[in-house]
């Protein structure tokens, strides 16, 4: 019996092995990282019966191809690409698939997303490489887990779920196919902010800055780490100039400014400590929303209270 398994054909740009992270490991200088867009990796797998956090695929602008090297079910989510199956037996499938079986010796291809940045692949029984402390995560930052996928890699695949995979298939992200009408909330991503514990290190003015409807440029060097922000400068008071903190703890969304005040939006591998004043903090149920955000996109960002997150 061949064991299941998928082999990397093509990588494409970058991709790398995520499940939900590992929490709990901050106070030694262990960021969480994971899946960016977590709730895209939960729709993938739910939709081939694993658990939530079963490690899958996070594939950065498509072009992923991937050999099954016996049976297996994949599920795909979050960033919608166009999907092509190259049966062993020389038939080729095209469509938009977002669950299919692969059997031993197809090949699943991966087009480029027209929106959106990351698209999940989930394998039935979840990916089964080597877990460091207690995830399968890829942290780019800190050099902690798998290392990001290669051409010829064999990705082990573990037993598959009991029973039927469930009914559905999972939403894309922007939840809509590529073709469908477009609006102005979903061109321009909002992402809603609350007030962070140094706002006070920046004038009056600043909300109206941040928050201004023409909203910021996601610059080329955004990544998993940060995503950073191209725009009006945030003006600090006067007593603030030239002052620096002492490193405090970051989380994911918190909004640093920089001596140059331009804001830096931190992502899932962020550094577990700064040193920059935090402006704000986009509300956690947001951040799979900063996750999809690509170089050149519009952002805008919104005051929003602190009740509710």
């Amino acid at each position: 019996m061949t064991a299941r398994a998928v082999a990397v054909v093509d990588p494409g740009l970058l991709t790398l092995v995520q499940d939900l992270g590992r929490p709990g490991w901050a106070h030694v200088g262990v960021g969480r990282a994971g899946a960016a867009d977590a709730a895209a990796l939960r729709r993938a797998n739910r939709a081939v019966g694993n658990d939530d956090g079963a490690a899958g695929l996070e594939v950065l602008l498509g072009g992923l191809r991937v050999r099954a090297l016996a049976a297996v079910d994949v599920a795909l989510a979050g960033a919608y690409v166009a999907v092509t199956v190259e049966r062993a037996g020389g038939a080729v499938e095209r469509d938009g698939a977002r669950r299919v079986r692969l059997g031993a010796g197809d090949v699943l291809a991966l087009g480029r997303p027209e929106r959106g940045l990351r698209t999940y692949v989930a394998f039935a029984g979840g990916l089964a490489v080597e877990p460091v402390l207690g995830s399968r995560a890829s942290d780019r930052l800190g050099g902690i887990g798998p290392a990001p996928v290669a051409a010829g890699d064999v990705l082990p695949v573990g037993p598959p779920p009991p029973g039927p995979p469930p009914a559905g298939l999972p939403p894309t992200w922007p939840a809509d196919e590529p073709d469908a009408p477009a609006d102005d909330q979903r061109d321009v991503p909002v992402l809603r902010v609350e007030i962070g514990p140094h706002a006070h290190w920046f004038t009056p003015r600043w909300p109206g800055v941040l928050c201004a409807p023409e909203g910021y440029v996601v610059a080329p060097s955004s990544d998993r780490v940060a995503v950073r922000l191209d725009g009006p400068q945030i003006p600090r008071t006067a007593q603030a100039l030239g002052r620096e903190l002492a490193p405090v703890g970051l989380v994911p969304g918190a909004v640093q400014v920089p001596p140059d005040g331009r804001p830096v939006v931190f992502g899932v591998d962020h550094p577990v400590t700064g040193g920059y004043p935090v402006l704000a903090v986009v509300r956690s149920s947001d951040l799979d929303l900063l996750a999809q955000v690509r170089p050149g996109d519009v952002v805008r960002l919104a005051l929003a209270l602190s009740t509710g997150r």
